[in-house]
C-alpha cells in the first residue's frame, strides 16, 4: 500500500502533476513582472486545465481517431515515466537502474513526437507546418542537451542519475564544466519550445502550431506535459549541475533559480526565427560540449 500512494500520489504522479502547474504559473508570473504586467493569479493554471478537460472534443475530419486521441495519452503517460528516475522533491529516485539517463533523455523526446504526429495526423496546414518545425528543432537540440548531461556523467564514471546527483553533492559541476550547464540550461528550452526558441508554436505565423487542431482533453493533457517535463528537466539540470539534490529545500531553492534564469531568458528576447533557431545552436552547442569534453580529457 505504501509503494502505490508513493507511486501515485506523493512523490509520485499527482504531486509531479501539481508541481507542474505550480512551476507554470510561476513561469508565467515572473515573466508577467519582469514585462510590468501583472500575471495571472495562482489558481489560473488549475482553472485552465480543468475548463479545457470540461470542454467537447473537436475531432477534425481526415485524421485517425487512434492517433488523435492516443497521442496526448502517449505523451502525458511519457513524461510522467521520465519523472520514476530523477530525484524530485530531494528525495531518492521512485526507480532507478543503470543507464536510466538514457532512457530519461528519450521519454522526454517523445513528448516532442507525440506532438509532431499529432500534428501530422491533420490535414491543416498549420498544424502540419508546426510538426515540421517540432521536429527539427528537436533533432537540432537534442543532441546537445545528451552530451551537455553526459559531461556529469562521465565525470561521475556512471549512467545512473541517483549515482550522479550523489556525486554532485561534493562536486558542484557548473564551475568545472560550465559550457555543458550553458548548453543544457538552453536545449531544455528549445525541446520545450520556450521563448524565444517557440517558432513551432509561434502564434503570430502558424496559429498553435501543431497543436492547432487540438481543443478539449488533448490540448489539456498536451499543455501538463510540458509542464511536467519542465520540472522534470529543470531537476536534471541542478541535480547535475547545482550540487544534487540532498533534500528538499534544495530541490526548491536551486529548480527555483533555474527557472528564475529561464523566465528571465524568454522576457529578454524575442522570438526567433525557425532558421537562427536550428542552424546556429546546432553548430555552437556542439561545438561547445565537445570542447568542453575535450578540456575534460586533457585536465585528466
Amino acid at each position: 500500500m505504501q509503494a502505490v500512494i508513493a507511486l501515485l500520489i506523493f512523490p509520485g504522479g499527482l504531486c509531479v502533476l501539481l508541481l507542474g502547474l505550480a512551476y507554470e504559473w510561476l513561469d508565467r508570473k515572473l515573466m508577467a513582472q519582469m514585462q510590468n504586467r501583472v500575471g495571472p493569479r495562482w489558481y489560473q493554471p488549475v482553472a485552465d486545465l480543468v475548463k479545457l478537460l470540461a470542454k467537447q472534443e473537436t475531432m477534425p475530419n481526415g485524421v485517425n481517431p487512434l492517433l488523435f486521441i492516443g497521442l496526448p495519452l502517449v505523451g502525458l503517460a511519457s513524461v510522467l515515466t521520465a519523472a520514476l528516475y530523477v530525484p524530485l522533491v530531494g528525495l531518492a529516485p521512485s526507480y532507478s537502474f543503470r543507464g536510466d539517463l538514457i532512457v530519461t533523455i528519450y521519454l522526454l523526446g517523445l513528448l516532442t513526437f507525440c506532438m509532431s504526429l499529432a500534428g501530422s495526423n491533420t490535414l491543416d496546414r498549420f498544424s502540419l507546418m508546426g510538426a515540421l518545425r517540432a521536429l527539427t528543432q528537436l533533432f537540432s537540440y537534442e543532441v546537445p542537451f545528451l552530451l551537455a548531461l553526459l559531461g556529469p556523467a562521465l565525470a561521475a564514471g556512471s549512467w545512473q542519475i541517483a549515482e550522479i546527483s550523489a556525486y554532485a553533492e561534493t562536486h558542484w559541476l557548473i564551475l568545472t564544466q560550465p559550457l555543458g550547464f550553458v548548453v543544457a540550461l538552453i536545449g531544455l528550452m528549445g525541446k520545450l519550445e520556450l521563448s524565444p526558441f517557440d517558432a513551432p508554436e509561434a502564434e503570430t505565423e502558424i496559429v498553435a502550431g501543431a497543436l492547432t487542431e487540438y481543443s478539449g482533453r488533448g490540448l489539456a493533457l498536451f499543455h501538463l506535459s510540458r509542464d511536467v517535463a519542465l520540472v522534470v528537466g529543470l531537476t536534471l539540470v541542478a541535480a547535475f549541475y547545482l550540487g544534487g539534490m540532498a533534500n528538499p529545500l534544495w530541490f526548491f531553492g536551486k529548480t527555483l533559480l533555474l527557472l528564475l534564469v529561464v523566465s528571465g531568458l524568454q522576457a529578454l528576447f524575442a522570438r526567433l526565427r525557425i532558421d537562427q533557431t536550428v542552424g546556429l545552436w546546432w553548430r555552437y552547442g556542439m561545438l561547445l560540449v565537445l570542447l568542453q569534453w575535450l578540456l575534460m580529457i586533457v585536465w585528466r
